[in-house]
């Protein structure tokens, strides 16, 4: 593969990186100004929204559709949902175990009563509408195009399958269709190529917002959470899903290497939907099946939440350590098993994580459930790391499944992590 020298400043990420570092700079020292900049990261996030509906119907339909073996979709169904559930339990173990053993929260002798209960009222009142019967039941849409107008995640996974298996049920005429469909998704890929290269002002405006509204002062008080989540996070990505990798046959490290470009856009907007489509293409130009990838990314990004796991029972533990509330072993089994339900369907949009951990704690009444609003303040800082672990977890997923189906091109997956091309650059090098 021949590639051509660029202009280092016509390079994404480090576009995505100058644009971090101004945006800081400028959320730090005039804060009003970087407040001001908030609609820059809204309209990015807002713009690559309108494509993930699309994107999602395209690839799954296409990937279930041109399969003839229906066994063979259930088979892939069932080795997913095996592997986010093992993951998944692993990283909420892992949070809980090191909530355990480093303590964040001691020391902090907060008493509840002092704490406004207004102030997480609005996200104790959505997790509460959110019950587990409410979600499940949420997950149906109204009308079939109502999935697409309303954004739903899962509502259009669910439409997007069955309208698959529809199509793999119509013999030649399925096939037909499904050439179609695939076509359409190149169409929509197209306009991602071009939304894509306003990712530096989205990251920017998002950047110099959170910065200027939150203060860099506010993360001194809960530096030890922060750096605990980042470190139990980091630890979980190169331990635990680099030995996944490994097994795998491939470096974790490279796989990073390889997917920078998203994680840099993630980092900036904290929102790990933001890259979802890029995702699809990428995890298909590493060597894994067109129709493994369809149903692995869309899924995941609902039920393989790795960093919102790891942060759902430190966060749960740092908060009855910070109110001096006695938990026993019980609990903790408790905390884990309440954690493994409410943690599913959480997807990559900002703020989703703070949500299921209220969700989590009106559960469990020991913990007071006004305690929350003591991480308000650093929720915007916990949520990129969590996007980042769940946009990993998810690409190691992906390869993984690939390889139990036989279907992982190992050739072409050590080849393109040798000489990885940059975000946008990978549409194009598609075939027509």
């Amino acid at each position: 593969m021949t590639k051509t020298n660029r202009p280092w400043y016509t390079v994404l990420y480090i576009q995505v990186l100058i644009a971090i570092a101004i945006g800081i700079l400028i959320g730090h020292f005039w804060p009003d100004l970087g407040k001001a900049f908030k609609p820059l990261g809204d309209g990015f996030i807002s713009l690559i929204k309108m494509m993930i509906g699309p994107v999602i119907f395209c690839t799954v339909v296409h990937g279930i559709g041109s399969m003839r073996d229906l066994k063979k979709i259930g088979r892939v169904g069932v080795k997913t949902l095996f592997y986010f559930e093992a993951v998944s339990t692993l990283a909420l173990a892992i949070g809980l175990i090191v909530g355990e053993f480093l303590q964040p929260g001691k020391g902090f002798n907060i008493d509840p009563a002092t704490l406004d209960p207004k102030a997480v009222a609005s996200y104790v009142t959505k997790a509460k509408e959110e019950g587990i019967v409410a979600h499940l039941l949420a997950i149906i849409p109204d009308t079939f195009m109502g999935a697409f107008a309303k954004g739903d995640l899962l509502q259009v996974l669910l439409i997007s399958i069955l309208t698959g298996f529809a199509i793999s049920r119509l013999g030649e005429l399925g096939e037909k269709i499904s050439r179609v469909i695939d076509a359409m998704a190149k169409i929509f890929f197209g306009m991602i190529r071009i939304i894509v290269r306003a990712a530096p002002i989205g990251a920017f405006g998002a950047m110099a917002f959170t910065v200027g509204a939150y203060g860099v002062a506010s993360l001194v008080n809960l530096v030890e959470l922060i750096a605990t989540f980042y470190l139990t996070s980091l630890l979980f990505v190169l331990l635990v899903l680099g030995a996944i990798a490994r097994l795998a046959g491939f470096s974790i490290l490279r796989f990073i290497a390889y997917i920078k470009d998203e994680l840099l856009i993630v980092l900036g907007t904290s929102s790990s939907e933001t890259v979802l489509p890029h995702m699809i293409q990428k995890m298909e130009r590493l060597g894994a099946s067109q129709s493994v990838v369809g149903l692995v990314i869309p899924t995941g990004y609902s039920f393989n939440l790795d960093g919102t796991n790891i942060y759902m029972t430190l966060a749960t533990l740092f908060l009855a350590q910070a109110t001096n509330t006695p938990l026993t072993f019980g609990h903790l089994l408790g905390i884990l098993a309440i954690a493994m339900i409410t943690s599913k369907g959480a997807s990559g949009v900002t703020g989703a994580g703070f949500v299921t951990l209220a969700a989590t704690l009106a559960i469990v009444p020991d913990i007071p459930i006004q305690s929350l609003a003591i991480l308000l303040g650093i929720d915007k800082f916990m949520s990129e790391c969590r996007a980042l672990t769940n946009l990993v977890g998810n690409g190691v997923a992906t390869v993984v499944i690939s390889r139990w189906e036989g279907e992982l091109d190992l050739k072409k997956l050590h080849e393109t992590m040798a000489h990885p091309i940059a975000v946008g650059e990978e549409f194009e090098a598609q075939p027509a």
